[in-house]
């Protein structure tokens, strides 16, 4: 299920309804790009990082953070819980992240539609102690599945 202009509801900040779209889209494309680096028995390099440990980990990562983006939001703009499910396990990830993005999409979509404009512009410190207002928040949300699905297709060198 993509989002659509049919499918979301009116916005009082369009900014927000427009991200939220190309959330979807940037998400999805990076699982489709997740898909053809597994495909290819792709190796990520070396890190430090927990999430670069495996491509399951980096897909974990990915969807978990569009999960804890949305949570934050709510919490700092004192809306109510999202009820966004808990990342599929990385045992079950591959196959169960197609289904998991559906209900993360559904449940984005009306968050945040009553909140007025002004709010957005509002700054909190984020859980990495960097001060983001809601409107970067978004497109934080937003070009974080563009920057892994760039590395992947760099790695795969289809960049």
């Amino acid at each position: 299920m993509k989002l659509s202009d049919n499918y979301m509801p009116p916005y009082q900040y369009n900014g927000a309804r427009s991200m939220i779209i190309m959330h979807d889209r940037y998400l999805r494309e990076f699982l489709s790009v997740w898909y053809d680096a597994r495909a290819e028995k792709l190796v990520l390099p070396n890190s430090d990082d927990y999430a670069y440990e495996s491509l399951e980990k980096l897909l974990q990562h990915v969807l978990g953070a569009a999960r804890g983006y949305m949570i934050w939001m709510c919490e700092k703009l004192r809306l109510p819980d999202p009820e966004i499910n808990s990342v599929p396990q990385l045992d079950h990830i591959a196959e169960d992240a197609p289904a998991w993005l559906d209900h993360l999409v559904q449940q984005w979509r009306t968050p945040l539609a009553k909140v007025p404009e002004d709010a957005f512009g509002v700054e909190y410190e984020s859980r990495w102690r960097v001060k983001y207002c809601i409107d970067a928040m978004l497109e934080h949300a937003v070009m974080h599945p563009i920057r892994h699905t760039f590395q992947l297709r760099h790695l795969m060198k289809r960049d």
